[in-house]
């Protein structure tokens, strides 16, 4: 039976700002890397292994990857970087403070922008530095590729060809994987595994620095999924996610 760990990095620097992050390159702030920490401590209590490791090329998922593997003394083992395992595309959106954009947009606009199916944010041109065709770490990624702007469903249409070519042979060939990645990628995935449909998807929501552990048949369906450590701090966590993008209320 193949055993499967996703794991959101842990929060950071804009987590903790709540700004809309997406594939801008920001490190992890100081309580990410201890939730990475901790997230390597519920592995090795749980008596986990991995042969091979799969993550995103950003700096948050990378550096939550690193420190897990630091932890459990497993540097050595293999890592796959993969830009189809990078977060969702925030388009022009990308740096804004979620609640001022919810107080000069709506509420009901950044919840469509954030968690509907198959509605992107704005995106921005070509030309604009931010776009990824600037970035060195895609150079060899074909230009036409390159998000300016996703939905949740074209993020999933972006992940899952990585799945079937990379996670899966992985898999299929009796290692126990852990792939280090980011809310939206990772949601693209149980996606797929947990076989949900448009609406489940977008009211999911993935903890960070929270092991979800899967165990696999032969045919890599899941014969029982769970996240490490208290069910109680995966629900809280998974609130916060929820609530970013909401006004405070008097």
């Amino acid at each position: 039976m193949a055993r499967l760990i996703l794991l959101r990095h842990g929060q950071s620097a804009w987590n903790l700002e709540n700004r809309f992050t997406g594939w801008t390159d920001v490190d992890l702030s100081p309580a990410g890397e201890a939730e990475a920490l901790a997230a390597a401590r519920l592995i090795r209590d749980e008596g986990l292994d991995f042969s091979v490791c799969h993550t995103s090329m950003l700096t948050r998922a990378i550096r939550t990857l690193h420190l897990v593997q630091q932890e459990l003394d497993r540097l050595w083992t293999p890592v796959r970087k993969h830009w189809r395992l990078n977060e969702r595309h925030y388009g022009a959106l990308q740096g804004l403070d979620k609640r001022e954009t919810a107080a000069r947009h709506g509420e009901d606009q950044v919840f469509v922008w954030r968690r509907s199916y198959d509605v992107p944010p704005p995106v921005i041109a070509p030309d604009d530095p931010k776009h990824p065709v600037h970035d060195p770490r895609y150079a060899d990624v074909p230009p036409d590729v390159l998000p300016c702007g996703e939905s949740l469903e074209a993020t999933v249409a972006r992940v899952l060809p990585y799945w079937y070519d990379a996670i899966a042979p992985d898999l299929m060939a009796g290692r126990d994987v852990l792939v280090a990645a980011h809310g939206n990628s990772l949601r693209a995935l149980v996606m797929h595994l947990d076989g949900l449909d448009r609406e489940d998807v977008s009211r999911l929501d993935i903890p960070t620095g929270l092991p979800r552990l899967y165990e696999l048949d032969a045919a890599l369906r899941p014969v029982s999924y769970r996240y490490l450590g208290d069910p109680a701090e995966a629900e809280e966590r998974a609130r916060a996610v929820a609530a970013q993008g909401r006004l405070e209320k008097n």
